[in-house]
């Protein structure tokens, strides 16, 4: 009935309250407890408890397993506390094996393949997006230094106002991103050699593929690309008909809009990478 990791908590955690009743308390609570392992369908682990493991198990042994349950649960709920819920943000996991956790007000994140996470709310009007994130190299499996990317005022032409009616179709892969109307900074991309600018046009996608996504400015200098562990901080502002895109201060981009055009959904992009991200506030220009 119990399997794996958890089954063997809660089996010693079972098998330290029997011999709690068993030894502790009165035959009634005892038997309370065996009618409950019946009947909840314990009774071949009532029977070995009662049989063979209560009778030889001593006081000692008694403590040894309570301080081993509590040592063993005590993480367990930590880690549950820390893969908390997502909340305000929708992933597109090409992989559906991302991994993430939260702790205190950051979220690392471990993306195998592509990944695009979208804040919910679609932003109008002036505004500011600022956040930091950190590209971690610790040598794990996906610590890869490429790819800090983000989209914003990211629009789908079929699905005015619903940013997310193909997001299952979009599945975090890459291409599928040609049908959407956005802004789009890739930082250190192609194996951390460049850091370009780019905005997508989704109304060519399956009609003029070279129109979809012009390149408005790209940097190839080493100051301009990632550095391991690194932490920055990113603004991206839609304001008086222009957007900008700033790095720790430094503004790297630059575009005159038409009226509208910054409006839409912001998502961090990643690709087999593993990252930390914190401090992510808008602000209201207005």
């Amino acid at each position: 009935m119990f399997k794996g990791e958890v089954g063997i908590i809660l089996k010693a955690i079972y098998i330290s309250v029997l011999h709690c009743f068993y030894y502790y308390t009165t035959p009634f609570l005892y038997d309370l407890c065996v009618i409950f392992s019946k009947k909840y369908r314990f009774f071949a682990m009532w029977k070995y408890c009662k049989t063979k493991l209560i009778p030889e198990m001593t006081h000692s042994t008694f403590i040894h397993i309570l301080w081993k349950c509590i040592f063993l649960v005590l993480p367990c709920t930590l880690l549950a506390q820390e893969h908390a819920s997502l909340g305000h943000w929708i992933a597109e996991d090409q992989s559906g094996m991302m991994d993430f956790t939260i702790r205190e007000d950051t979220l690392e994140l471990i993306v195998p393949e592509g990944l695009t996470l979208w804040y919910k709310d679609r932003l109008t009007g002036d505004y500011e997006i600022s956040y930091h994130i950190c590209m971690v190299m610790n040598g794990g499996e996906h610590d890869r230094l490429s790819d800090m990317n983000c989209f914003w005022a990211a629009n789908d032409p079929k699905h005015p106002g619903k940013l997310l009616a193909r997001s299952t179709w979009r599945n975090g892969i890459f291409r599928n991103y040609n049908t959407l109307n956005l802004f789009y900074v890739g930082y250190g991309g192609n194996d951390n050699t460049t850091t370009r600018f780019r905005r997508y046009y989704g109304q060519f996608y399956d009609v003029d593929e070279a129109r979809i996504k012009p390149l408005i400015k790209e940097y190839t200098d080493p100051a301009h690309l990632l550095k391991p562990n690194q932490w920055y901080y990113i603004q991206i502002r839609v304001q008086d008909n222009c957007t900008t895109f700033l790095v720790d201060g430094e503004e790297l981009f630059r575009l005159p809009l038409e009226a509208g055009a910054g409006d839409g959904h912001f998502g961090l992009r990643l690709l087999q990478n593993h990252v930390r991200f914190t401090n992510f506030r808008i602000e209201h220009l207005n």
